[in-house]
């Protein structure tokens, strides 16, 4: 057995699709009516659709997962982040861990919580 993929549920999957393109460099492997597969194994799928199978609604920002990205230049990519996006609820700001590991986290635009850290 393998794990192919990592889905997340989004309000809107055009959105969501510029949204990780421009924040993460993410690239479009393939797109099929309320959902978008996304190069590293994202996949997005309307709430919609996800809500019609699920016997219980999505819950945001419910911090029981996580996506997690390197960065070498955390700083620049916050910057970046707050410029495309100046909306974004920051849940850690830029912080460094006594060992030198920086990290930041945050919502994406649909209650996803993001972290991106330093290699």
């Amino acid at each position: 057995m393998k794990l192919r993929n990592l889905m997340i549920v989004v309000d809107d999957c055009a959105a969501a699709k510029e949204y990780y393109v421009n924040v993460f460099g993410l690239a479009v492997v393939t797109e099929v009516e309320n959902n978008v597969i996304l190069t590293e194994g994202l996949v997005l799928q309307n709430r919609s659709v996800w809500e019609e199978v699920m016997p219980s609604k999505v819950i945001a920002k419910n911090n029981m997962t996580e996506l997690y990205f390197e960065e070498n230049d955390i700083k620049a990519f916050t910057q970046k982040l707050l410029r495309l996006y100046p909306d974004t609820q920051m849940v850690t700001p830029l912080y460094e861990y006594p060992w030198g590991k920086k990290i930041v986290r945050f919502y994406d635009p649909f209650g996803n919580l993001i972290e991106v850290g330093t290699r």
